[in-house]
């Protein structure tokens, strides 16, 4: 089977994607995530030293993304019959959403805060799916 992946397609879902997830993480969630991870007990100066470093952090999310868009892609090629949102709800069923649910479970998050980072995480990447497989199809 020789499957198509429109490189095109590919880097604009990345950046939908990217700024889907930078989106997310500082409007609609900004104040629990703060608290969820802790950043609301820093000091500003704390904050900002963080901030400061995000650089490679910030790139290796990015870099991460690019390969997200393309397997979606490569996916959605090699399934052209199925619909694109079925498609990625079922990958983000089957591999996304588990995955964070296992990275929150055995994280240091206090067990009070599991069930809302397990949320805020599975949404955010259940969105970010869904908006790159309709990007990916506009190509």
């Amino acid at each position: 089977m020789d499957i198509n992946v429109n490189l095109w397609a590919v880097l604009a879902a990345t950046v939908v994607m990217f700024g889907i997830g930078a989106f997310w993480y500082t409007v609609p969630f900004q104040k629990a995530w703060s608290r969820i991870m802790g950043f609301d007990k820093l000091s500003k100066k704390e904050q900002d030293a963080l901030m400061k470093n995000m650089g490679p952090i910030y790139g290796t999310q990015l870099a991460v993304t690019l390969v997200s868009a393309y397997v979606l892609a490569h996916f959605m090629g090699a399934f052209p019959d199925y619909e694109y949102w079925k498609l990625a709800f079922f990958l983000w069923l089957g591999f996304a959403m588990p995955s964070s649910v296992s990275a929150v479970l055995f994280s240091n998050t206090p067990n009070r805060y599991k069930f809302e980072q397990i949320a805020i995480m599975s949404g955010e990447l259940l969105v970010r799916l869904l908006v790159a497989a309709w990007v990916i199809s506009l190509f």
